[in-house]
């Protein structure tokens, strides 16, 4: 009886400590669709599944944003955190031009703020109208 006691104790110590453990990698992770390329940390991400999640436990600003459908990905830092009292995990953007930067980050626990400098966003989309094609004219003599 003694042994049995033990046993269900323990079991039940170490399934504990293992919900605890995923709880606590779940906090501020959120999985999100973008149906459009956009900019974070001044690298250009393709449309597609997204994981946002914290970088670690002990700074609330650091956080990585990784790819589920492909490898892309990036580390990030926000500039300010607040408390979300919304059940409603979200991404917000600014638009710039024709491009997308990411702006905010809302999760259960945190909302999170992404810095977009207006400088940097004009810069980028300058860039990528220098390096996309311009629909060229043809003119033919028949």
């Amino acid at each position: 009886m003694k042994t049995t006691y033990v046993r269900f104790l323990s079991a039940f110590f170490g399934l504990a400590a293992l919900a605890a453990a995923a709880r606590a990698q779940a906090i501020d992770q959120i999985i999100v669709n973008v149906p459009y390329d956009f900019v974070v940390s001044g690298k250009t991400l393709p449309a597609g599944t997204y994981r946002v999640n914290r970088l670690n436990d002990r700074d609330l600003t650091e956080l990585e944003i990784t790819g589920v459908d492909n490898r892309a990905g990036a580390l990030l830092r926000s500039s300010e955190v607040s408390s979300s009292r919304e059940d409603n995990p979200t991404v917000s953007f600014q638009r710039v031009g024709d491009q997308y930067f990411l702006s905010k980050i809302e999760t259960a626990e945190h909302i999170f703020t992404i810095p977009v400098s207006a400088a940097k966003a004009a810069a980028v989309v300058a860039m990528k109208k220098q390096t996309s094609p311009s629909p060229s004219s043809s003119s033919g003599n028949n």
